[in-house]
């Protein structure tokens, strides 16, 4: 009811009290009785119709704040106090009742239960006040006043607290604080109710006249109290939308909705909140809650979807609230409130969901977000640790996951490690194609898993390579009948018995390969995996992973030589390995010190006129202890080792310094280096070449790369290009060994070369083999009809140089000739034979030069 409304009704009701005072005595004891009583039941029902309501928690709804202090102090001077809880019930429940009719539905048992309890706290408040004094058709006085106060305040009391209690049975609000916090919005109107009620009586006592000034200060004050409400209710709001948006700040979907739920019915007073989530997935979650504040959450058929942005508003009413969550035009869900049905969404509500409702959009969006970010960790995670082929441990993980097992070991507990190689892989993957492959992998993978027991940790190294760490051997006791078994350690150091923890590990091995024979179908091929096993057995604390696998490889390929399944760790065979890891070590300490690496230069000479034609760098190492090596000692240890780039570097670096002194000595013939198959596979060899040519300042066309039968056969893009590279930087390139690999002439096709240097097999053999003979004879018909030069290699007697004279052959180079010599040497070799190009003479020897 509207403050002018409540005017008009004080208004009216004044105009009465005036008329039924005209010509009594101040206080109008002379008014009738019944028209007293009717007076009084009308200002109790007057005050309940000109209410203030205001919301005191969350989900709690709202109470009503009233002049009914001010009408039950009028009462107590109008009638006695024995005739108030009557006239309260009365005038109250036609309030209510009108209140129902009109603007706040209400069912009978509710009427009747807010009749009874105010008349109960009008009955307590007569009781109160009539026990101090008895107001009726009293003048007031300080005693008087005291006892009206008294009664006042124990109406206030009485109505609180029976509110509170109606409000702690329906919504488990605590009682306590519910009423202080009741009592504490009232206090104002409260103070300003008993100020009226002590006024009017006054007037009612001198001179009701001045009753016809009340219906203003009555408006005012129901303004003044209607603003002050509005005030704490709008900070008490904002207070709550803060509250409830900072609760969304998560990163749980469940915890968001939650908080999205209980945040709607604080902020709206609803008697049920819904928060519909609309997952990526497709599948979409309800959470809920009444105004009990128990959430539920349920998942809604897939058939069910959130209603899009032209249909959002099609389930709100005036009782329900729908708001669209979205993030842009992606839909994560909807935001459903339930008002009670005495509330009616004003424009503020409906900013308020709107606000709200984008909040809990963008924290669903967010939430969303994270789940999906933590689902892509996990993956990384996942796949960072396993073969995305087999799904086993990767090597990585594998070697972590065994060392942490290995550390939680005492220091002789025996541990073992298997090593599987798969026989036949690469013949599959050629025959059946890569997808067969990884099904075979996966088969072997499957077979290996379902025997996987506890203490074992099982992966996959790479290419057809896997690895079990037993951490748990078995070891049977020994019998007869196991003592009467053959060995099952092929290797020679097995020498132990069956109940050995060597023994036990070997025994496993062969029940793993066992299993991996058994006939499986691959392909649409039914085959069995054939698999080469190698065992290592040592203490816990005695070496890491890494040493473990180095062992079991020894073992492996030991098993791969002998044609066998399984094999043991024999330190013996290990003793090449060590001394190849050794030797590493003792190379990248030379190539440091550059005292011990030296080139051994040989040249290569025209068979018509005698001129050096080239000459071949060789690298020689004098190694402080093992003497002088050869490349054939050193170099296969090196193209599979990282010192392959520097030590590259170093050898084309001398080589380009020797020839680079060859200027001031008017010699312009080029110098050779040997390149592996490797080092083309680095694309940044030719920018490395390019900036030693630069520094020497050696021109690019003196540099010859001698490439091997290796490269020759390769068809690796890279290589390819690194070639190429060179070739555009103007550097040389040869062809050594040609003739004896299957895609020598396949290989001219795609590179350009300079130079074929043709194998000394072919050389040695060609007197008495018409067939080498005749390769040698195509070779140099070739490189003639390309343009290319064509050294023969390895010639060592004056035989075989007339025999390659008269085939055609324009350069050779070999002991005949000249042995490798220092770089001291080489000059005076080279100018000699410069010399004796130009006077035409021919040395058939240069015997003596070392």
């Amino acid at each position: 009811m509207s403050a002018f409304t409540v005017a008009v009704l004080l208004a009216a009701l004044t105009t009465v009290a005036i008329g039924l005072s005209i010509g009594t005595d101040p206080g109008g004891v002379d008014v009738p009785a019944p028209a007293r009583f009717a007076i009084v039941a009308l200002l109790l029902g007057v005050a309940q119709l000109a209410r203030l309501r205001f919301r005191i928690g969350t989900g709690t709804g709202t109470v009503s704040f009233t002049w009914g202090e001010a009408a039950l102090i009028v009462g107590f001077y109008l009638v006695p106090s024995g005739w108030l809880p009557a006239a309260a019930a009365i005038g109250v429940g036609l309030a209510w009742t009108l209140l129902s009719i009109f603007s706040d539905p209400r069912t009978a048992p509710e009427i009747a239960r807010v009749t009874a309890s105010l008349t109960m706290a009008v009955a307590v408040a007569a009781v109160v006040t009539s026990t101090v004094s008895d107001p009726y058709a009293q003048p007031i006085t300080p005693a008087l006043a005291i006892a009206l106060i008294l009664g006042g305040l124990t109406y206030l009391l009485a109505t609180a607290a029976l509110a509170t209690v109606t409000l702690t049975l329906r919504y488990g609000r605590p009682f306590g604080g519910t009423l202080l916090h009741a009592v504490r919005h009232k206090i104002l109107m409260f103070v300003g109710n008993v100020l009226v009620g002590l006024a009017t009586v006054t007037m009612l006592g001198h001179d009701p006249r001045w009753l016809l000034l009340l219906p203003p200060v009555l408006w005012l004050l129901q303004q003044t109290y209607g603003h002050w409400l509005r005030v704490e209710d709008e900070r008490r709001a904002w207070q709550e939308f803060a509250q409830a948006t900072r609760a969304l700040n998560q990163l749980d979907e469940a915890g968001v909705a939650g908080a999205g739920v209980v945040g709607g019915l604080a902020l709206f007073g609803a008697d049920r909140v819904e928060v519909d989530v609309q997952r990526t997935d497709g599948r979409l979650w309800r959470y809920a809650a009444d105004a009990s504040g128990t959430l539920h959450r349920s998942e809604l058929p897939v058939t069910t979807t959130v209603r899009g942005p032209e249909r959002a508003d099609d389930d709100a009413s005036d009782q329900i609230l729908v708001h669209r969550l979205a993030i842009g035009s992606t839909t994560v869900g909807a935001l459903r409130i339930h008002l009670t049905a005495s509330s009616l969404p004003g424009p503020r509500d409906r900013n308020a969901l709107s606000a709200f409702g984008d909040a809990l959009a963008a924290a669903l969006h967010d939430a969303a977000t994270h789940r999906e970010l933590q689902h892509l960790t996990a993956r990384a995670a996942h796949d960072s640790m396993h073969d995305p082929v087999t799904e086993l441990l990767n090597r990585s993980a594998l070697l972590a996951g065994g060392d942490a097992a290995l550390h939680q070991l005492d220091h002789d507990h025996p541990v073992a490690l298997l090593m599987l190689d798969i026989k036949g892989f690469k013949e599959v993957n050629d025959t059946l194609g890569n997808a067969a492959g990884d099904e075979l992998l996966q088969c072997a993978a499957r077979q290996l898993r379902e025997r996987i027991r506890p203490g074992e940790l099982l992966g996959r190294l790479g290419n057809d390579e896997f690895a079990l760490l037993l951490t748990a051997l078995a070891v049977p006791a020994p019998s007869q009948s196991t003592a009467a078994r053959e060995p099952l350690d092929p290797s020679p150091t097995a020498s132990a018995e069956w109940s050995s923890p060597t023994a036990a590990a070997m025994r496993r091995a062969r029940e793993i390969t066992a299993a991996l024979a058994e006939p499986i179908e691959v392909a649409g091929v039914r085959m069995s995996v054939e698999g080469a096993l190698g065992v290592v057995v040592a203490g816990a604390g005695t070496a890491d992973m890494n040493e473990l696998l180095r062992r079991a490889n020894i073992a492996m390929s030991q098993a791969k030589e002998i044609g066998g399944s399984v094999a043991g760790y024999d330190s013996a065979k290990d003793a090449a390995s060590t001394d190849q890891l050794a030797l590493l070590a003792e190379l990248r300490a030379a190539l440091d010190t550059d005292d011990q690496l030296e080139l051994a230069l040989q040249p290569a000479v025209d068979l018509t006129t005698g001129a050096p034609t080239g000459v071949e760098a060789l690298i020689r190492w004098r190694h402080p202890r093992r003497g002088r090596l050869t490349p054939v000692d050193f170099v296969r240890a090196v193209e599979g080792s990282e010192l392959l780039a520097p030590f590259t570097r170093y050898v084309v670096d001398r080589a380009l310094s020797v020839a680079a002194d060859w200027a001031a000595h008017d010699i312009d013939v080029p110098i050779s280096v040997n390149i592996s198959a490797r080092s083309l596979l680095d694309p940044q060899l030719p920018a490395e070449i390019g900036e030693l040519l630069r520094r020497h300042q050696v021109p690019a066309r003196r540099l010859v790369l001698e490439i091997t039968e290796t490269v020759v056969m390769s068809e690796l893009e890279i290589i390819d290009e690194v070639l190429a590279s060179l070739r555009e930087m103007g550097v040389q390139l040869a062809v050594d060994d040609f003739g004896t690999g299957f895609s020598s002439l396949a290989f001219l096709t795609r590179v350009t070369v300079d130079e074929l240097k043709v194998d000394r097999s072919f050389v040695v053999r060609m007197a008495d083999s018409p067939r080498a003979a005749a390769i040698v004879r195509h070779t140099v018909h070739l490189g003639r009809e390309m343009g290319l030069r064509v050294v023969a290699e390895g010639v060592e007697t004056a035989d075989q140089r007339a025999t390659l004279a008269a085939l055609g052959c324009a350069a050779a180079q070999g002991y005949h000739f000249f042995k490798p010599m220092p770089a001291d040497k080489i000059v005076a070799v080279l100018r000699s034979l410069l010399d004796s190009a130009q006077a035409q003479v021919y040395p058939l020897r240069a015997d003596g030069v070392s």
